[in-house]
């Protein structure tokens, strides 16, 4: 067995160093327009979803954390400019950042502590920072502010009270409005 072809070692490198939150210089520019990339990021969602699936009701937040709505009509969302869809999984991107930091807090802050759950909110921190930097090699922060558009609609929320609500919308959020955005953006051949 030779040495990989040069694409897919920077894709190896690139994907051993996006979790460690560094920034991936050499990776390719549009390295998230390979399915494989964010496949990895929703399977980590997953896991620690399953994980505290596993507890009942699963570990409680000691408060309500607000979150971005997941749900997608599919109709709306094609009818969208790619402009709004950018807004729309930026901001999501956001309050699903804040959510995740503000559960590492709580939970930091809790007696249900467990190193279990703790590895799951690091990943999902990480693998937040990084879907952000691929999103902005991708180009799309650049499309949140069009000239002469009219402010965007305010981003559907609801809350979560539990560790397992919280990484089902994470694991939705990804499988859903960023995959879609991210395969648009990556058909059309947009940077």
């Amino acid at each position: 067995m030779g040495v990989p072809e040069r694409p897919t070692r920077l894709l190896l490198l690139s994907l051993l160093l996006i979790p460690l939150g560094l920034p991936v210089l050499c990776a390719p520019p549009r390295l998230i327009c390979d399915s494989r990339v964010l496949e990895r990021y929703i399977l980590e969602a997953k896991e620690a979803e399953n994980v505290t699936m596993g507890c009942a009701e699963g570990p409680r937040l000691s408060e309500n954390i607000t979150v971005p709505d997941t749900k997608v009509n599919f109709y709306a969302w094609k009818r969208m400019e790619v402009e709004e869809q950018a807004i729309e999984v930026w901001q999501g991107l956001s309050l699903l950042s804040e959510a995740i930091l503000q559960a590492q807090a709580l939970l930091a802050n809790s007696s249900q502590s467990s190193e279990t759950l703790q590895l799951h909110i690091d990943k999902a921190i990480s693998g937040l920072r990084s879907l952000t930097s691929l999103l902005r090699v991708l180009g799309a922060q650049e499309l949140m502010s069009p000239p002469d558009t009219t402010p965007p609609a305010p981003l559907r929320t609801l809350t979560v009270d539990t560790f397992c609500k919280l990484f089902r919308v994470y694991t939705n959020f990804l499988r859903g409005k960023l995959k879609l955005y991210t395969g648009e953006v990556c058909r059309r051949g947009d940077r």
